[in-house]
């Protein structure tokens, strides 16, 4: 009974994730009808590269500063609990991950590219 619970705990977390993914995809198309069309496709390269660099300052950086915890570790350690680590982990990105969309969004053909990442 503990597995089932443990298991639909995951999976509840992993779907909430996966909607606020979704939801950086909309704050991007949000961004690109607010842009001319000459610049589309540098707010889209953009909005991808900060999920890019979100995502590998929260990996190194922030999580372990939050939590503690250390994704050095072996396999048999992060997939406890049916993975929980790594979907909390996963859940939490997507929201790190998303806070440059809006600002990103709010600045859109106002700043460069580079001063901005």
């Amino acid at each position: 009974m503990e597995v089932l619970k443990s298991g639909s705990d995951v999976l509840f977390i992993l779907l909430g994730a996966i909607m606020v993914l979704a939801m950086h995809a909309g704050f991007a198309f949000l961004e690109l009808g607010t842009v001319r069309k000459k610049n589309q496709v540098n707010a889209l390269v953009k909005i991808l590269v900060d999920f890019a660099v979100s995502t590998i300052a929260y990996f190194f950086i922030g999580y372990s500063i939050a939590y503690g915890v250390n994704f050095f570790s072996g396999a048999e350690l992060l997939a406890e609990k049916n993975g929980y680590e790594l979907v909390k982990f996963f859940f939490l990105l997507t929201f790190a991950a998303a806070i440059p969309a809006i600002i990103s969004g709010g600045i859109a053909e106002r700043a460069k590219f580079n001063p901005q990442l």
